[in-house]
């Protein structure tokens, strides 16, 4: 009869947290932070189909890293949560803290008891009435549950990229602020060169706190190029003065494409001299009825 292996606990828990951990590391980054007026969420994802952002609630919205099957189980369970809580007590009742203890539940079990550990890590935000009613709860693989402030960054290189985020983040960040710091955030990648992340490459949305009831809206690719657009230099439509032909270039007596017949005018002899000059040429031939002398027509 063979003995089975042992494995001591600590081993075993420690094998299982460096399993789910190199799973999360290999996801691309979300990034989750708030702003003046509310809550913003920006992760690389150029799917349209497979979100890794999505509403759960009214005012409550989660976001995720890792296996795609498993965190899609927990988003469909968090929402089945919501709805059951909300029809049975009352909207109100549904926050982001008591879906965040279901799901820490349900992950510190899997952990415990499961031969493999669940490769995700989530996040729970809900928007408030004010920015201090704000809150952002981060989940690890294992069910430990950290209420954060202001911003959160996880999956890929997590800790540079909070790094980064923590230079530039203030609470009073506007909309098109938050997003360009965390797409230059998720550019920036393990603090080598970094990278232009285009529009269409991004999955963005955010809680609106003025936002009647669901506050959950998801920015197209058009609204965000635009906020991304905002802080980059505005080009000028008119042409630069070097690209404008000289004035000698310029014909006196013909009309030039694009210039004004004022412009064809020669400037020792403005239009309105020239106008005043053809009656007193026509005054010699005049009748014997005319009275009065032309200036000039006297030799």
């Amino acid at each position: 009869m063979n003995m089975p292996f042992y494995v001591s606990p600590e081993q075993l828990m420690k094998d299982r947290a460096d399993f789910a951990r190199k799973g999360i590391a290999r996801g691309r980054s979300v990034v989750v932070l708030a702003y003046e007026g509310g809550i913003a969420f920006a992760t690389e994802n150029p799917s349209r189909a497979l979100h890794k952002i999505s509403e759960i609630y009214d005012r409550i919205a989660f976001a995720a890293v890792g296996k795609y099957n498993e965190f899609e189980n927990l988003r469909v369970a968090g929402v089945r949560y919501a709805d059951m809580r909300g029809y049975s007590y009352d909207r109100s009742d549904v926050t982001a803290r008591g879906l965040a203890n279901a799901y820490a539940q349900t992950l510190g079990t899997v952990f415990i008891t499961e031969s493999k550990p669940l490769e995700v890590e989530i996040v729970v935000a809900e928007v408030g009435a004010t920015a201090a009613d704000d809150q952002i709860y981060r989940l690890t693989y294992d069910g430990t549950v950290a209420d954060e402030h202001g911003f959160v960054v996880m999956g890929g290189q997590a800790e540079q990229l909070g790094r980064r985020v923590k230079e530039g983040w203030r609470a009073d960040l506007s909309l098109g602020e938050a997003l360009r710091l965390a797409v230059a955030a998720l550019g920036s990648g393990d603090g080598s060169t970094p990278r232009t992340i285009e529009a269409a490459q991004l999955e963005v949305a955010v809680l609106e706190r003025d936002r009647p009831r669901r506050a959950f809206r998801r920015l197209n690719r058009q609204v965000l190029a635009d906020l991304l657009a905002e802080g980059a230099p505005a080009s000028s439509d008119e042409a630069p003065a070097d690209d404008l032909p000289p004035a000698d270039d310029v014909a006196t007596g013909s009309a030039t494409p694009g210039l004004s017949t004022a412009d064809t005018v020669p400037p020792e002899t403005p239009a309105d001299e020239t106008a005043e000059e053809s009656p007193a040429k026509e005054k010699p031939d005049e009748g014997p009825g005319a009275t009065g002398t032309t200036p000039g027509a006297e030799e």
